[in-house]
């Protein structure tokens, strides 16, 4: 019986006939997604460093036809767009901090079932994923609040999100209550075990909001295009949509449409997400581990 029992192992099990052909079967079917993800932007890379003549030739593929700088040149050196893009760094960076602190601090009273009335402040929350205030009233309490033009009307209106605070919410819930207790013991206040117990436990989800955040922050332009007169404050994608329109002919003057060629947009939306694509990778690991763990429990 023990020899037969150890000659019988995992790796020597024999994988079915069907169970092989649907792994072959998932292998392309993923190619093939991934493929149909990565085309579009292979497409704008290349256009972007095209000639405006091969654009309207049609001439692009997945290679660039007629290469050229010119255009990234033109976009740096000739408009404000380093301007813009610095604000986008520095709003992206506080929204993101603030909203990282302030959705923690909401979401872990939240968990503890001791704390009074968090049920109903449970409820509450999860109400306003279903109903807001709506564009005016938003627009109306920002104004009366003196914030139009100011940093603070791009970072407050999306410093705390209902589904991330919920997501952080069960995260805490997962966390053993008896490493808190032991901190308290050792002197740590409600505080203390927040900061120096929680946080440090929480650095997957942390990771994954603050993705979250950044692209929310970094892609944010509506809120730029209600609060934001003044041009020294615009974020990229505020910049962006406007040379958009401006490349379609409107909302722009006639010397700024003449001045805005083709591949103007593909080059802006490539030093737009490339940011943001090359900080994944870095944090894919945390990602994907912060949003099954956020999962575990609700």
């Amino acid at each position: 019986m023990a020899k037969s029992a150890v000659a019988v192992t995992p790796s020597k099990i024999r994988e079915s006939r069907g169970y092989r052909v649907f792994q072959v079967c998932n292998v392309i079917l993923m190619l093939l997604i991934c493929a149909a993800m990565l085309y579009p932007f292979l497409y704008l890379v290349a256009q972007s460093f095209s000639s405006t003549e091969a654009i309207v030739a049609g001439e692009i593929g997945l290679l660039p036809s007629d290469f050229n700088l010119d255009t990234y040149e033109y976009i740096i050196t000739q408009s404000n767009f380093l301007l813009y893009y610095r604000n986008t760094i520095i709003y992206s960076i506080l929204g993101t901090v603030s909203a990282l602190f302030f959705s923690a601090l909401l979401a872990y009273p939240l968990s503890k079932r001791e704390v009074a009335g968090a049920s109903t402040i449970n409820k509450f929350i999860i109400f306003t994923m279903y109903f807001g205030g709506g564009m005016i009233p938003n627009y109306i309490l920002m104004t009366s609040l003196g914030l139009r033009n100011t940093v603070f009307a791009f970072i407050l209106p999306g410093m705390i999100s209902t589904y991330y605070v919920i997501l952080m919410r069960s995260f805490f819930t997962t966390i053993p209550k008896e490493l808190e207790e032991a901190g308290e013991i050792d002197g740590l206040s409600k505080w203390g075990a927040f900061v120096h117990v929680a946080l440090p436990l929480s650095k997957p989800i942390l990771a994954t909001m603050a993705l979250f955040y950044v692209v929310q922050y970094w892609n944010n332009w509506f809120d730029a295009f209600l609060y934001l007169d003044d041009r020294e404050l615009w974020p990229v994608a505020y910049h962006l949509r406007q040379l958009i329109s401006s490349a379609s002919g409107t909302n722009a003057d006639a010397g700024e449409a003449m001045q805005i060629s083709s591949n103007i947009k593909s080059c802006a939306m490539v030093l737009t997400a490339a940011p943001i694509i090359c900080v994944y990778p870095f944090i894919q690991k945390y990602f994907v581990q912060g949003m099954m763990l956020g999962g575990v429990k609700g």
